[in-house]
């Protein structure tokens, strides 16, 4: 790509990011451009903002030492049952009354890390099915590609992550430890505190923390877009 190419590129990345304003014909195509036709636009920048995340959350402890996004014990029962037992697990935890607790949740926390270590292909495939056309007003907001993504593709990035969690659930052993804390405990048992309830809310809260981390790439990249970006800008 000669220097003139490069220069009116710049151009037009700085504009849609900086300012929000979209740009009609080619150079709008090169903005919200599919990753898998050439690593252009706003998906390559929403498919680059999205690996930076899942590396940072496949480091060890990344859920546990951000207290935003940790994984709590889930809780899956309804009404005031699921508030009486959330308020008993912690007391029970700030006493150290069931023993090994502390390991669970820290279990938990790193299955849910090594999960999102293998989730780069699910995501990628995800940004790759997206329509951007369909909803040009995401460039205006500071993270709107992720929110796009989230509202787009939760339930298949959830059915797609949840058997990778269960993976590593159970090769962390938790799924046993888990099962042992249940049997000896009929509240916790009557809560739903099982195999596919454990899974289902690791991997709510598992996305949460997900999203979270990949708006702030984005964000990120709107604040400093030439920064990381050189491929995407002819570098």
């Amino acid at each position: 790509m000669n220097p003139s190419d490069i220069a009116i590129r710049r151009r037009h990345l700085l504009a849609a990011l900086g300012t929000g304003v979209l740009l009609p014909g080619a150079a709008s195509a090169q903005i919200f451009g599919r990753r898998s036709s050439g690593g252009s636009g706003l998906s390559s920048i929403l498919g680059k903002a999205t690996d930076n995340a899942l590396d940072k959350l496949a480091r060890p402890g990344a859920y546990w030492n951000d207290e935003d996004i940790r994984i709590g014990l889930p809780i899956v029962g309804q009404g005031r049952q699921s508030g009486l037992l959330s308020d008993l697990m912690g007391a029970a935890r700030s006493v150290g009354a069931i023993p090994g607790l502390d390991g669970i949740l820290r279990g938990i926390n790193d299955a849910a890390g090594t999960a999102a270590g293998e989730a780069k292909p699910i995501f990628r495939d995800a940004i790759d099915d997206l329509s951007f056309s369909d909803a040009p007003g995401i460039i205006r907001e500071a993270d709107g590609g992720t929110q796009y993504l989230r509202s787009s593709s939760n339930d298949a990035l959830h059915a797609k992550l949840e058997p990778l969690i269960d993976s590593a659930l159970d090769t962390a052993g938790i799924h046993t430890q888990v099962e042992k804390l249940a049997s000896g405990n009929s509240l916790l048992r009557e809560a739903g505190l099982n195999r596919a309830g454990l899974n289902k809310t690791v991997t709510d809260q598992g996305l949460d923390g997900i999203f979270k981390y990949v708006g702030n790439e984005e964000r990120g990249f709107r604040k400093n877009p030439l920064k990381g970006l050189g491929g995407l800008l002819g570098d």
